[in-house]
C-alpha cells in the first residue's frame, strides 16, 4: 500500500512537472511572438522624427538597450524619465520607455546607486527596458511639440524660427493668425491646451490684456535663445531668464510662460495613439501618470 502512494506521489509529480514546463515554454513562446522587435519600434519613431532633425548639442535616439533583446509589447511614454517614473514602466511590464527628455546627457563614468540617473539606467538594464529619447527632433519636425503647441490658435501660417536643411522643420514657430485675438483669449486658449489652471504672463508696454495678438513667435521648453529678436505680439514658451522676459515687455511684447515641460508634455496624448498606428496596433503605447513638472504655482 505504501509502494502505491509512493509511485502515485510521483507519478502526480511528473505529471505537474511536465504541465508547469509545457505552461512555461507556452508563455515564452507567446512572448516571443508577441509585440515587435526593438528597431521596428526605432524605425516608426524615426520615420516620423528623422534623427537628424536633433540639435548638435542634444544627445538622442536609443540611449538604453539591454543585453538580452525581446519584443515590445508595452510602451510608456514621459516627458521627463524619474525613478518614479521608471518603477512605473515597470510595473506596468513595459518593454520600453520613450523619454522626451534624455535622462542621459552628461557622460556617465559609473552606474552606481549614488545618484538618480545612474539608478534610473542601473534600473532599466535590469529589469531589461529599452530607452528612446528623440528630444530636438520632437521639436523641429513637422506634426510635432512646437506644432501641437501652435493648436492652441486658429492659425493662417506657421513657419520655422530657425529653419533647418528642409525649410519647413526646425526650432519654433511664427504664426500668423487668421484673424486678432485679444491678448486674454491667447491666454485661455494655452490653459485650455495644456490642461494648466494657472500661467505666468508679462503684459508688453503700452499693451492690455485686451489688445489684439495677431502674431505669436513660440518655442516649447526653454525658448529664450531661439525667440530672441523675433518680431511678434506674443512670445509663448516654457520657460525665460527674467532679463529676457524685461527684455522683450519693453519692446511692447506680451509673454506667457507655462513652466519648462508643461509646454511640452501635452504632446504626448497625441503621438501615443499616432505611434500605436505606426506599430499597426501590435504595441500598447501610454502615457505615464507620474510624470509631471517638478515646478507648481502654489
Amino acid at each position: 500500500m505504501i509502494y502505491k502512494l509512493e509511485k502515485f506521489a510521483f507519478l502526480h509529480k511528473t505529471v505537474l512537472r511536465y504541465y508547469c514546463s509545457a505552461s512555461r515554454a507556452s508563455k515564452m513562446s507567446a512572448e516571443i511572438n508577441a509585440g515587435v522587435p526593438l528597431n521596428k519600434v526605432i524605425t516608426a519613431l524615426e520615420d516620423f522624427a528623422p534623427r537628424q532633425l536633433s540639435e548638435g548639442w542634444d544627445n538622442t535616439g536609443l540611449l538604453v538597450e539591454p543585453y538580452t533583446a525581446r519584443n515590445i509589447t508595452k510602451i510608456m511614454l514621459t516627458n521627463d524619465l524619474t525613478e518614479d517614473v521608471a518603477l512605473e514602466a515597470d510595473t506596468n511590464g513595459c518593454q520600453m520607455v520613450i523619454s522626451y527628455h534624455p535622462p542621459i546627457f552628461a557622460p556617465l563614468k559609473s552606474v552606481v546607486q549614488s545618484s538618480w540617473k545612474e539608478r534610473v539606467v542601473a534600473l532599466l538594464l535590469e529589469k531589461r527596458i529599452s530607452l528612446y529619447c528623440p528630444h530636438t527632433s520632437w521639436d523641429c519636425v513637422r506634426g510635432g511639440v512646437n506644432d501641437w503647441l501652435s493648436s492652441a490658435f486658429d492659425v493662417q501660417e506657421s513657419v520655422p524660427i530657425t529653419p533647418g536643411a528642409d525649410p519647413s522643420t526646425g526650432a519654433g514657430r511664427l504664426l500668423q493668425l487668421k484673424s486678432g485675438i485679444p491678448l486674454h483669449q491667447a491666454v485661455a486658449n494655452v490653459k485650455q491646451l495644456t490642461g494648466l489652471q494657472h500661467v505666468r504672463l508679462a503684459v508688453g508696454k503700452g499693451k492690455t490684456k485686451d489688445d489684439t495678438v495677431s502674431t505669436i513667435g513660440l518655442c516649447a521648453g526653454s525658448g529664450g535663445s531661439v525667440l530672441k529678436g523675433v518680431s511678434a505680439d506674443l512670445y509663448l514658451t516654457g520657460e525665460m531668464l527674467h532679463h529676457d522676459v524685461l527684455d522683450a515687455a519693453q519692446k511692447g511684447i506680451s509673454v506667457i510662460l507655462t513652466n519648462h515641460s508643461d509646454s511640452e508634455r501635452g504632446f504626448l496624448r497625441i503621438f501615443s495613439s499616432n505611434l500605436e498606428k505606426r506599430l499597426d496596433n501590435q504595441v500598447q503605447v501610454f502615457v505615464s501618470k507620474l510624470d509631471k513638472d517638478p515646478l507648481v504655482t502654489v
